[in-house]
């Protein structure tokens, strides 16, 4: 294949911001392509955070942008040679990236038709011609549309586009009234361009007006396409069917090392576990846990706190799975409502329950290394990367059967001796109490435990895979934007 020059644009990328996998996933492919040497690139919004913690370079660079009928000014700064950061501290200089616990910032929608306009604009200043941009999440859904109306030009004649969606859930959703700040022409405000039952969805735009779309698994590939998980957009992308498909996340397998790991207390690996039973104990104490008996299971949630993470259902069987003998650890930030709910959990479970509201990055790899058991009770899962963390440490999966847990996680079958987790079909807390009880007399039984976590560590989650498969569609992308000319 030809050389590619590709540009990452996100909201997030590691190791620079993060709030959930989207994070992970810029951040590894950025140094999986440099490490291919494919040229790559990465731009994001320069959050008060990133400026705190990194020393960056202004490149002298700057951008302005008209939003409605108000132009807003910033600089291009640069870490490294490959991550770009575009500044306007009017929309980026907060201690949060999109919200607060109450709610979603109100000017958004300006926030980030700024950062897409920014991130067209950033190109041409810089001189950078990307044969594709690999847009993601409905933070950067007006980039595919803006290179097909506004942006339409002689710099970007070549340039296609990639829209990755990493959660459905998340639309990107404003009122009418925020239309005009888009600066695109009335015209696609209806049901075949960026309208939603009467707003603007802004992750729609990616959808109608990128080359190719791609998930992140191939189970949620498919799901998205029903009315159940499809939030609305499944007749949209059914439209784009023959145009989508899933590509399952993987993880920093350098980052994620129990036999390196610089944030845990002793390494081991499958055929030297006494370094996790160093790390679980140390885990307990650390949380101030009861360490029970022999067979007391360490059961752990790492991750965002909310509707979609099977809180609910967690939340209603948490009294009978400590009333099972577990122990448990939650560390997570999200909705209030949902931190309300597990610090409750934890205030009714003194010694049995520990939790930490928040991201700790370093906590969660002890977690990660200490805990005999993750659980993932989720809604729904487009992916999902704490399962294949939880794996390369023999922490073993409890999850639902959705998205791309469905895809990465074996159920064990005691008859055949082999899994790699345990899973759960219905969304209720009696289901998942079930599971887990399944997964204790396995636990109890240490020759058949042992085997479960060897045959977890076994499996390989490495980045090189899956970026294979995204210089693939970012070719097909290339060639398909060659095939359409033209001003949309």
């Amino acid at each position: 294949m030809a050389a590619m020059k590709a540009l990452l644009a996100a909201s997030e990328a590691m190791p620079y911001i993060k709030t959930g996998g989207l994070a992970d996933v810029s951040g590894a492919l950025l140094q999986e392509y440099r490490g291919m040497n494919i040229e790559a690139y990465l731009m994001l919004p320069l959050y008060k955070t990133v400026r705190e913690r990194f020393e960056l370079k202004d490149t002298g660079l700057k951008i302005r942008v008209p939003i409605g009928a108000k132009w807003f000014e910033g600089r291009i700064f640069s870490h490294g040679q490959a991550s770009f950061f575009l500044e306007c501290d009017e929309f980026f200089h907060r201690d949060e990236l999109y919200g607060t616990p109450e709610g979603d910032y109100p000017d958004n929608a300006e926030r980030f038709t700024f950062f897409c306009r920014s991130v067209l604009e950033g190109c041409m200043l810089l001189g950078l011609q990307p044969d594709v941009i690999h847009c993601n999440d409905w933070q950067t859904g007006l980039i595919p549309l803006y290179l097909k109306t506004i942006y339409n030009t002689g710099f970007f004649r070549n340039t296609a586009t990639l829209m990755t969606i990493h959660n459905l859930g998340y639309q990107g959703l404003f009122d009418v009234s925020r239309f005009p700040l888009t600066g695109l022409s009335g015209d696609w405000f209806n049901p075949e361009g960026v309208e939603f039952y009467g707003k603007v969805n802004f992750l729609k735009a990616g959808l109608v007006a990128s080359d190719i779309i791609t998930t992140v698994s191939d189970t949620y590939a498919k799901e998205i396409l029903t009315s159940e998980y499809g939030f609305g957009l499944d007749g949209v992308l059914r439209k784009r069917s023959s145009d989508l498909c899933g590509v399952i996340n993987g993880i920093d397998i350098e980052e994620w090392d129990p036999q390196n790991d610089p944030f845990i207390p002793a390494h081991y690996d499958a055929s030297r576990l006494a370094g996790k039973a160093a790390c679980r104990k140390r885990l307990i104490s650390e949380c101030s846990l009861d360490a029970g008996g022999k067979n007391t299971p360490l059961v752990s949630i790492v991750g965002r706190l909310s509707a979609q993470k099977g809180i609910d259902i967690f939340s209603d069987a948490a009294d009978e799975i400590v009333s099972m003998g577990a122990r448990l650890i939650i560390l997570g930030k999200g909705d209030e409502h949902y931190q309300d709910l597990v610090h409750g959990i934890g205030e009714r479970h003194k010694g049995s329950v520990f939790v930490k509201i928040g991201y700790d990055d370093s906590f969660a790899h002890r977690i990660y290394a200490g805990s005999d058991m993750l659980l993932m009770p989720s809604q729904y899962e487009p992916c999902g990367l704490s399962q294949l963390i939880a794996m390369r440490y023999g922490t073993v999966p409890v999850a639902r059967i959705t998205g791309g847990l469905a895809d990465t996680v074996t159920d064990y079958e005691p008859l055949k001796g082999y899994g790699t987790g345990f899973l759960f079909k219905d969304y209720t807390a009696s289901s998942l109490a079930d599971c887990l009880r399944r997964a204790f007399c396995v636990y109890a039984d240490s020759r058949r435990w042992k085997k479960v976590m060897s045959s977890a560590m076994g499996m390989d989650f490495s980045w090189r895979t899956s970026a294979m498969k995204y210089i693939t569609l970012y070719h097909k992308a290339r060639e398909k934007r060659k095939g359409m000319p033209g001003t949309l």
